[in-house]
């Protein structure tokens, strides 16, 4: 996928925040810690530096939702993080994110901390970010 692509699956899966530029993702793709997975209908994001994988965002277009495609990237960029020496992985998700906090308990994160007010709102208070974290095989 090109950061033009994810940019704009990032925009239309995002629409309670602020999507991210297609700069911001060329930027990261041409970090050698980072990584991409999955296709046109939904990719993940991940940086691996030293034993630690962390997801950066994951996004699925709202027309292919709840066909398991993101579950599908969880498990491939965890396959892949881990095959670039990740022994574990973590994550940030907004806590009024009921949807994806499901779909990573599912894939084996737990909650391991709290960021108080993190995710801004434009229409209302500022929503906490819940840290979820795991072991990678």
């Amino acid at each position: 996928m090109t950061a033009d692509q994810m940019a704009a699956l990032h925009a239309a899966a995002f629409t309670q925040s602020r999507p991210w530029s297609a700069a911001e993702f060329a930027a990261l793709l041409d970090s050698p810690h980072c990584f991409a997975t999955g296709d046109a209908r939904a990719f993940a994001l991940v940086r691996v530096i030293a034993d630690e994988a962390e997801l950066l965002t994951i996004a699925t277009h709202p027309e292919h939702q709840r066909q398991g495609l993101a579950r599908s990237c969880m498990a491939d960029w965890m396959q892949q993080a881990a095959s670039r020496g990740a022994a574990y992985a973590f994550l940030e998700v907004a806590a009024d994110n009921i949807g994806a906090r499901a779909l990573y308990e599912r894939c084996g994160f737990a909650t391991s901390g709290q960021r108080r007010g993190y995710y801004a709102r434009p229409d209302g208070p500022a929503v906490d970010a819940i840290i979820m974290s795991r072991a990678l095989p």
